[in-house]
């Protein structure tokens, strides 16, 4: 990873560890000396007040007074010799401060050295380092007003080398401690880098939709924080995009239905239009006629009145039926169920329907006697076997017969046939007959007045029994069925 956060502290720790001992050997060179004259200074002068005090309290003389001088002396590394106003030693340093008599009347006489530079000077002291390269000394000495008269003396290291060997020594223990600390950088970044490398990995998954990875670690700091908001938010993302899909296929399938509900609204009025067209044609063509005279004995105007009510009576059937279907399919017409004998029903409606047959030479073959009783609803029950008699009386071919079967089935559901010889339905259009308006021989259809609508109640009134219908081609012709609920 080109910014590898490891690689980043890495980094971060190099240039601050460097930075740092860039500041250490700036600091020594040019801090290191000034710093060490300052201490060196505060010692001496610390020194000079216990001599000051002591000369003031006239305690020079005391043990007390000898053994804090010399505790100081000897713990800051200072020569001291000390004397009266009549040149009497009253202390001297056992470090060598015998050696400092000559130098104090020296310096008290004017005869100072010229590779002394006097560093602070006041009117009881005046302080001086020598200029050596070695480092040399440096002094303090004064004459008090008491009388007493005192030079201190302490060697001073070499502070070049000192800033040398110190900058030598930051270096190499400040190499050492970067590559120790590189080396702890980067194993604890990498414990820290792991469970971020694995969100990452979880977040790429997430953001291919796959929310079945989750994040396991025991951390109780804020990257176990952030694992627990993650698998929260998979869990979240998870449950929102599989209601947005399901409310996605809902609108789909609303969206198809509408268009599927438009597309039945045009055929509807395309096929009603097409349906009352002409009729209304003929009703406004003959009405025309007899608004003009052309009726001239009672017989045509007898005829052309007619057709009017023909063909008005026509366009009023299809309109009911319509209206039957509507409620149907809407659940308007409430469907009473009662038991009642289906054979009865079936032989009443035949023998109301043999004038029909009769008249076109169509045998009509029924033969049951025995009683069979089914639930339903006898007027819609007599609606469906209307439909189908009169769709295999229009459609009947030679030798022209109609057969009526009724079936007792081992599930206890009874089941009517209604068969009569022709032509076969083609197997494209046997799913589509109980469309509405649809018609397999349009010319036929018209020819005998059907509306193409009374397989459509059929299938409504089916539908709202919760019962089975169908339509099969047989051996000579077609059967259309039915079944119902049996109640023997």
């Amino acid at each position: 990873m080109k910014h590898s956060l490891k690689k980043q502290f890495a980094l971060t720790f190099i240039l601050l560890m460097s930075g740092v001992m860039f500041f250490c050997w700036l600091a020594n060179t040019l801090f290191l000396g000034k710093y060490y004259i300052s201490r060196k200074t505060k010692v001496i002068y610390n020194a000079y007040v216990t001599i000051r005090n002591a000369a003031n309290t006239n305690s020079y003389e005391s043990e007390e007074f000898q053994n804090e001088l010399e505790k100081v002396c000897r713990n800051n590394d200072i020569s001291a010799f000390v004397v009266n106003s009549e040149s009497e030693m009253k202390y001297v340093s056992s470090n060598g401060g015998d050696r400092l008599e000559l130098l104090l009347y020296g310096y008290l006489l004017g005869y100072g050295n010229d590779k002394m530079q006097v560093l602070q000077k006041e009117e009881e002291y005046c302080i001086q380092r020598s200029v050596m390269e070695n480092g040399g000394f440096l002094e303090m000495y004064g004459r008090l007003d008491s009388g007493i008269s005192f030079i201190m003396r302490t060697p001073l290291d070499s502070i070049r080398e000192s800033a040398s060997m110190a900058n030598t020594f930051y270096l190499y223990t400040g190499v050492l401690c970067t590559v120790v600390g590189v080396v702890i950088i980067w194993i604890v970044t990498g414990k820290i880098v792991k469970p971020i490398l694995t969100l990452n990995t979880i977040s790429e998954r997430m953001v291919k939709l796959d929310f079945d990875a989750k994040y396991e670690g025991k951390a109780k700091n804020e990257i176990g924080l952030l694992g627990e908001n993650m698998n929260l938010l998979s869990k979240s993302l998870e449950h929102s995009i599989s209601e947005l899909k399901s409310a996605n296929n809902e609108l789909r399938r609303d969206i198809e239905k509408k268009n599927k509900i438009d597309e039945m609204r045009r055929e509807f009025l395309a096929n009603v239009s097409h349906e009352l067209k002409t009729p209304i044609a003929l009703i406004q063509g003959y009405a025309e006629g007899l608004q003009e005279g052309m009726g001239e004995t009672p017989e045509d105007r007898d005829y052309y009145c007619n057709v009017i009510v023909d063909e008005a009576t026509k366009m009023n059937q299809l309109v009911q039926k319509l209206l039957s279907l509507n409620q149907l399919e809407f659940g308007k017409d409430a469907v009473e169920m009662e038991r009642f004998d289906l054979t009865a029903l079936i032989s009443d409606y035949l023998e109301t329907g043999s004038l029909l047959t009769k008249q076109q030479g169509i045998h009509v073959e029924w033969d049951r006697t025995a009683p069979c009783h089914v639930w339903a609803d006898p007027f819609m029950t007599e609606e469906v076997l209307q439909n189908y008699y009169s769709n295999a009386v229009h459609y009947c071919k030679e030798p022209g017969e109609i057969r009526i079967t009724l079936e007792k089935r081992e599930d206890g559901r009874v089941r009517i046939g209604v068969f009569n010889t022709g032509d076969a339905i083609p197997e494209e259009s046997l799913p589509r007959v109980w469309e509405k308006f649809y018609k397999v021989d349009k010319a036929r259809t018209r020819e005998y007045g059907g509306s193409g609508v009374g397989l459509s109640i059929v299938k409504a009134i089916m539908e709202a029994f919760h019962q089975d219908y169908g339509v099969e081609n047989v051996d000579g012709g077609v059967l259309f069925w039915f079944e119902l609920e049996g109640a023997d």
